[in-house]
């Protein structure tokens, strides 16, 4: 294998894992809008509607920070007990959640 070769496949390797871990992402973020406009009360199509939201506000900045800051005045609104804690451990949740769906659609 020449060093072009090799080069190439690095950079196709990088390419397609950062395609993956956007996918992971968007995933997260749309299963975690989805159960959290479920927990504030929205109906489904509002509910569609929130997670598209989610999605867009974890385009902000690398992690799910942005997400948090996004959601915190609605959950805050409705007088929920969920702390950035528990957000926290949810995001996590779905992201696993994410990658086993996306494994399995590739598979």
């Amino acid at each position: 294998m020449s060093i072009e070769d090799r080069k190439k496949a690095f950079e196709d390797k990088y390419a397609h894992d950062a395609e993956l871990h956007f996918k992971v992402e968007a995933r997260t973020c749309k299963l975690f809008g989805l159960w959290l406009a479920k927990e504030i009360g929205l109906d489904d199509d509002t509910a569609k509607s929130y997670a598209g939201d989610v999605i867009a506000a974890n385009l902000e900045e690398a992690g799910y920070d942005d997400v948090i800051r996004k959601v915190r005045p609605d959950i805050d609104s409705k007088g929920l007990d969920l702390s950035d804690h528990v957000l926290e451990v949810k995001l996590a949740e779905f992201e696993a959640q994410a990658k086993e769906q996306l494994m399995n659609e590739v598979a």
